[in-house]
């Protein structure tokens, strides 16, 4: 095992010398030694203290996590048959462990007896918090059922982590197994150049000699459904994003029946654990206080939405139909008619805009608006990683101390899920040799430099929405960087309420709307010059534009999640409840074969269900968070910035994030500043 670098802890992750083949000596270890810890805990005579019972379980769970950690990592960054292989086959084994651990009555009666003894009155606010979360987390993981009852718990447990495996999987492979060789160059009417480059390239690389290859992956798919003036190509890109892993394709990538069964072994779950629906489990861990209280604000906001996204719509129809000759306009015209009525209402385009945004301008512009909020140094540094185009970084504050370090993986890949996410590697802890440093993961799937007709490559440019992104994901890297917490379980995000956990990401999404970070953050791709003025002005006039239907798109998700999880029946079909939110929230309907549920990854397969709706609950925290520096008239404010920093980021989850936002503003969360930022803060008629 010495040899096996998985089981290496002194440091960063072995990416230069990890294989698949180091993953199931690993797993077999590190299960056989918490196992024997477990053992040996359970059957000591002393009453449980901190130090002899929770500290050993802690570190030893750790090594577990940060094992299994890497591994679904690359599970993620490089799903390469054999990394799924070994992933796949290792998953059960884990995820009975921790499913064993949850379950097991002598732990649980452990914590309790501490909770009960004079030593936890004598403990930090955080260790105290840590033990009051332990007890409340043992009891959703089946601790207090019968022992006749807990195999098929632990069954469950297992089955549900394999069949959201599977659903990532399958709506990765779909995702993958389309694509078009255009040869006709007719086609690409409307396609700014560098998304014709990017196809030329996949051409190549598919062995066209030439021709364009457009594929489902976000930096292909979407510019040609913005772009592309050819209207049937559109419609066939957008029936093949929208069937995906769906009935319409391959059965063995078929999502419906793995939605079905995870489904109803959560509602299985739900009742095992005494609850009525999974929904109210979910809302066990968050700041939301019942199903009635979520949903009653998910409606509130689409009461004041909607009225807005029906505007929204009107004008697009309008627009399209006297401007474009479309009519009836279609699911598949909607970005391409949208961005003509940017152009048209504003004097300028996102392609016009995605031309000053090169990677490294953004990256230093982000790094700088970090370093000035926070007095910290962001440096790049060197670690091994798993593919070439991931850079590495060190935070430090202004003595030159590290305070945490950052994997950055921009561009997409067949091999990586979609999205944008920060993952933790390392979580800061004390430990016997002292402070443990931080280390997190920020992926995003942006698009990669191309090489232009002259031959030359051209930097990565990136969207003012992908901008946007990274920025949010940087949020999410800083609260897990910044935390001053020393108990792992509360530090960095651990011990957030999943529904407080965007606060951070959302909050820095503010700084891409300030004239003095665009500015210093923008070069032109080909002349070097920063985005004009002008520019900028028209993109701020334009950042509500149909904000109306973006937010009741959001709140349509997060209502079909949180209904589908509480009063969902399933003899009546998991489409026929999304067309009933349609018809309470959306202004837009899909085609009777839009499959939306077999690619919503977020509840299925990424840890949002019944939770979706955490995106706007964060959402209002962020925005009226951000409002302190507005009202301090300066976005970059010390005293307020360091008091976001203290009250905020550095507390992890040591306090009830309630506790931590009204530390901040003083006062309750108000929605006022949300809808002010939406351009909602007015009546529509005016």
């Amino acid at each position: 095992m010495n040899d096996n670098p998985l089981l290496n802890f002194s440091g960063l992750p072995r990416f230069d010398a990890i294989v698949p083949a180091n993953v199931q000596p690993a797993v077999d270890f590190l299960l056989k030694e918490n196992r024997a810890l477990v053992r040996r805990l359970t059957r000591r005579a002393e009453a449980p203290t901190w130090d002899a019972f929770v500290e050993p379980l802690t570190d030893a769970i750790e090594r577990l996590s940060r094992m299994w950690g890497i591994v679904a990592h690359l599970h993620s960054v490089d799903d390469v048959p054999e990394w799924r292989e070994a992933y796949n086959r290792s998953l059960p084994e884990v995820t009975r462990f921790y499913a064993e651990l949850g379950q097991n009555a002598e732990i649980f009666a452990a914590y309790k007896s501490l909770r009960a003894s004079a030593e936890y009155a004598e403990l930090s606010a955080p260790r105290r918090r840590i033990i009051d979360n332990e007890i409340r987390d043992f009891r959703l993981s089946g601790a207090d059922l019968p022992e006749d009852q807990k195999p098929r718990f632990q069954a469950i447990s297992e089955e549900l982590a394999s069949l959201s495996a599977r659903f990532s999987e399958n709506l990765l492979d779909a995702t993958n197994a389309f694509s078009e060789w255009v040869r006709d160059e007719d086609a690409l009417s409307g396609l700014p150049r560098d998304v014709r480059e990017a196809a030329r390239e996949a051409a190549e690389k598919g062995g066209h000699a030439s021709g364009w290859v457009f594929t489902l992956h976000m930096p292909s798919y979407l510019p040609l459904m913005q772009y592309a003036d050819d209207r049937a190509l559109r419609a066939r890109f957008y029936r093949a994003y929208a069937t995906r892993a769906s009935e319409f394709g391959p059965e063995k990538l078929d999502n419906t029946p793995l939605i079905r069964r995870l489904l109803d072994l959560r509602r299985e779950e739900a009742r095992m654990l005494g609850f009525e629906t999974f929904a109210e489990v979910s809302l066990a861990t968050k700041m939301a206080e019942s199903v009635p209280q979520a949903l009653a604000f998910l409606r509130e906001l689409a009461a004041k939405a909607k009225p807005h996204a029906e505007k929204d719509l009107a004008e697009l129809e309008e627009f399209a139909r006297e401007s474009l000759g479309v009519a009836p306009l279609e699911p598949w015209d909607i970005p391409y008619a949208s961005e003509k009525l940017l152009q048209a209402r504003y004097a300028f385009s996102e392609y016009e805009v995605r031309q000053y945004f090169t990677e490294d301008k953004v990256l230093a512009g982000l790094f700088r608006v970090v370093e000035t909020l926070y007095a910290v140094r962001i440096v790049p540094d060197s670690a091994p990683a798993w593919h070439e185009d991931v850079r590495f970084f060190r935070l430090e504050n202004a003595q030159a101390r590290p305070l945490g370090h950052f994997y950055l993986d921009l561009y997409a890949r067949e091999t990586k899920r979609g999205g944008a996410w920060m993952d933790e590697a390392i979580t800061r802890r004390r430990a016997d040799h002292g402070i443990q440093t931080p280390v997190a993961y920020l992926n995003c799937n942006f698009s990669r430099p191309v090489r232009g007709e002259d031959g030359v490559m051209r930097p990565a440019t990136l969207a003012h929405d992908d901008v946007i992104t990274l920025f949010h994901e940087t949020g999410h890297v800083l609260h897990h960087l910044l935390t001053r917490m020393e108990d792992l379980d509360v530090s960095g995000i651990n011990g957030v309420e999943w529904d407080a956990v965007e606060l951070p990401s959302q909050f820095m999404e503010n700084y891409c709307w300030e004239w003095r970070v665009v500015r210093e953050m923008s070069a032109h791709v080909d002349t070097g010059e920063p985005l004009p003025r002008e520019l900028f002005e028209k993109m701020l006039a334009a950042r509500n534009f149909q904000s109306g239907l973006s937010m009741v798109r959001q709140l349509e998700f997060a209502l079909f999640d949180l209904r589908l999880h509480s009063d969902f029946a399933p003899s009546e079909g998991v489409l026929k409840l999304l067309d009933e939110v349609r018809r309470e929230v959306a202004v837009v309907f899909p085609p009777d074969w839009y499959r939306f549920p077999n690619s919503f990854s977020h509840i299925f397969a990424g840890g949002y269900a019944a939770g979706y709706f955490s995106y706007k609950w964060a959402e209002v925290l962020s925005a009226d968070c951000y409002a302190a520096f507005e009202e301090a008239g300066d976005p970059f404010d010390p005293a307020t910035g360091r008091r976001f920093l203290e009250e905020i980021l550095s507390v992890g989850g040591s306090r009830p994030a309630i506790e931590s936002f009204r530390a901040f503003r003083q006062r309750d969360p108000r929605p006022d500043a949300l809808l002010r930022h939406y351009g909602m803060d007015v009546n529509i008629s005016s």
